[in-house]
């Protein structure tokens, strides 16, 4: 599905550049379940950002699905990110003067779905998560697990082939932590391509294959099948 090549991110500061990514060259296979693991400022989600459509890197080449990405216009990249790919963030990103019903709606009336189609859909993803009788609640009105349950539902509302999530676990209680890494093996589990951003050795562990990251570099990667390049 990805293929990264000898792909780098700088940064320029005042102080200097700063190296975010270094010369990162490897694969997603369709389907994977990928965890990226290290210490705040070692890089990850600025590689997330990258697979995401959302940063061009300064060196490189990010291939999806046998298309260079950032060959595409900005446009191009927007439409596939609508119809592929879903992201899950550490703070949710709900909007917090729309509803849980309609922050779900989002994604579908930016694909000018019917709205009686879009109203179904959001309804059945709150379903889903166990937050049909929260349809109507604001973000304020939610608990934090609730309010990550909605931008689950959220994430899911197009059906993307692919979830990035960034952090997901970093602000829950224990029980809703286990609840969302089970969503997200749950949606493994359908076929979905799954790139996971953590800190968590113990998140980690749930994916197929861990991508360690130090200062920018992937240091190893833990499966049987596949290892990293210097």
């Amino acid at each position: 599905m990805f293929r990264l090549e000898e792909v780098s991110q700088t940064y320029f500061r005042l102080e200097g550049p700063v190296e975010a990514l270094r010369f990162a060259t490897f694969e997603i296979r369709t389907g994977e379940f990928i965890a990226i693991l290290g210490p705040s400022g070692s890089g990850k989600s600025t590689l997330l950002t990258i697979l995401g459509g959302m940063l061009t890197p300064t060196t490189g080449k990010v291939w999806l699905e046998g298309r260079s990405l950032y060959d595409l216009s900005s446009a191009e990249r927007a439409e596939s990110r609508r119809l592929k790919m879903g992201f899950v963030f550490q703070t949710f990103n709900l909007v917090p003067y729309l509803s849980a019903l309609e922050n779900v709606q989002v994604p579908l009336l930016l694909c000018r779905q019917p709205r009686q189609t879009q109203l179904l859909r959001a309804m059945q993803l709150l379903d889903q998560v166990g937050l049909a009788d929260r349809a109507h609640h604001k973000p304020s009105e939610l608990s934090t697990g609730q309010q990550q349950r909605v931008a689950l539902a959220r994430t899911l509302a197009n059906d993307p082939a692919i979830v990035f999530a960034d952090e997901p676990t970093g602000n829950l209680d224990p029980q809703t932590r286990n609840n969302v890494l089970e969503f997200l093996d749950k949606l493994h589990g359908e076929g979905k391509t799954i790139v996971l951003v953590t800190h968590d050795h113990q998140v980690a562990h749930r994916a197929d294959r861990t991508l360690q990251m130090v200062a920018g570099k992937i240091e190893e990667a833990t499966s049987g099948r596949w290892k990293a390049s210097a």
